[in-house]
């Protein structure tokens, strides 16, 4: 399950110097486009203590969607013209897919930004709760809501790479299963990237 792991760790690796992550950091192989713009999206890191223990909210992506349908992701989604930064729009959309209100959270800080395969520049907010939460999944969005022990993914040594095809060539992805739930791609890679920090 690995050591455990609280606020003030994760405060104090906040503050050590990261660089942005990728979809590509396995595969140096695939040639990126010049001049590509991507657009800007952000996803809520939420840390709940429930029984004593801090877990990371997740969620699993409704089967219909046309992008990543039944995938494990963070609430999230791209940033809206109504919002002010990435911070506001991962608030707004933990609000919208989950249910977990603004004054539920408290801002820790924001991690560098990870490129999607798909053409976002992802910038992962990490917050705390603050009061007991129970989640609404919108049902056009989320199927499922759960809680990853945060210990577990904190620890380096559970991730494994794994590949699969993609547009023709062999890309290679950080996966983490946990019970049921198979944690992979821009998800695992940002669990990742923090649980490197926390570990130095």
């Amino acid at each position: 399950m690995g050591r455990p792991v609280d606020l003030d760790m994760l405060r104090a690796a906040l503050a050590r110097p990261a660089r942005p992550s990728s979809d590509y950091d396995l595969n140096p192989d695939i040639a990126l486009p010049q001049g590509r713009k991507l657009r800007p999206a952000a996803v809520l890191v939420a840390i709940a203590e429930t029984g004593g223990t801090a877990q990371v909210i997740l969620t699993k992506r409704a089967s219909h969607l046309k992008h990543h349908p039944g995938q494990i992701a963070f609430p999230g989604g791209k940033v809206d013209h109504g919002d002010t930064d990435a911070v506001d729009a991962a608030l707004r959309e933990a609000e919208e897919e989950i249910g977990l209100g603004r004054r539920d959270v408290s801002v820790m800080g924001q991690l560098p930004g990870h490129e999607t395969v798909t053409g976002y520049e992802v910038t992962p907010v990490l917050a705390s709760l603050n009061r007991e939460f129970v989640a609404v999944p919108e049902p056009g969005e989320v199927a499922e809501v759960f809680f990853a022990p945060l210990a577990m993914l904190m620890d380096p040594m559970v991730y494994r790479v794994e590949r699969r095809r993609w547009r023709g060539v062999w890309r290679q992805f950080y996966v983490v299963p946990y019970g049921p739930y198979y944690i992979w791609g821009a998800t695992a890679r940002m669990l990742k990237s923090l649980a490197d920090r926390v570990t130095q």
